[in-house]
């Protein structure tokens, strides 16, 4: 399915997996493809043309006029344009958040995301993260970490986050929130989120930003060394 070296990091909303995966590939020099959001740009996109986010057909015709440009910045950051307009910020606003679990459950969108990601990293080294990554997108990617924390923690983690962008919103409904996302993740008919039988699992509930990374990096180095030394 690849030639290059594809690391896929699955897990649940909140415990780290796009500032895990990014500051990883940074490290190592790999592409990173920031796949949850590409999930956000189309949220945003249907909530911008005003589209039911349950309606199928109308999601599927979305798509035609879906063309998202992602780009690198200097220091790793994926930079996510649509019809040349940059949405990078515009996606993580807390209504897109709760808004994208019914976009990415969509049967449509979830195979022409998939097609799209295994389109963009082929032949590339290159860390994806998601929900099913190591399941689905890339059964047979080189490395698979699932990286998880306690609900409070992931919590604790998005309050901060929101804080930190002007946002105010209580714990309580936050982990509420955080609560009712995986329970939709994991029961989901299409990309549901399981950790692969071949995956690394990190927990990072106890860990630092820069001891997961560490870990991450410590993990795929070996791992390279491996594939390259075995021909």
């Amino acid at each position: 399915m690849q030639t290059g070296f594809i690391v896929a990091i699955d897990g649940p909303a909140g415990a780290g997996k796009s500032t895990v995966a990014k500051m990883s590939a940074f490290r190592l020099k790999f592409n990173y493809l920031d796949t949850g959001a590409m999930y956000r740009a189309l949220a945003w996109f249907a909530l911008q043309k005003n589209i039911n986010l349950e309606d199928s057909d109308s999601l599927k015709e979305l798509i035609n006029d879906f063309d998202i440009d992602i780009k690198t910045d200097s220091k790793g950051n994926s930079e996510l344009f649509l019809d040349g307009k940059d949405i990078t910020e515009e996606v993580r606003r807390p209504e897109i958040s709760q808004a994208v679990s019914y976009v990415a459950n969509d049967i449509s969108v979830r195979y022409y995301m998939v097609d799209k990601q295994r389109e963009l990293a082929k032949g590339k080294e290159c860390i994806l993260e998601g929900r099913d990554i190591g399941t689905y997108v890339f059964p047979d990617a080189d490395m698979k970490i699932f990286l998880t924390a306690s609900i409070e923690e992931r919590a604790k983690r998005r309050l901060n986050e929101l804080k930190e962008k002007g946002y105010e919103i209580e714990f309580g409904d936050l982990k509420k929130e955080i609560e009712d996302r995986d329970n939709k993740d994991k029961n989901r008919e299409v990309g549901a989120l399981k950790k692969a039988k071949d995956a690394v699992e990190v927990d990072t509930t106890d860990l630092s930003l820069n001891e997961v990374v560490n870990k991450i990096v410590d993990i795929v180095n070996q791992r390279y060394k491996e594939k390259v030394q075995g021909g």
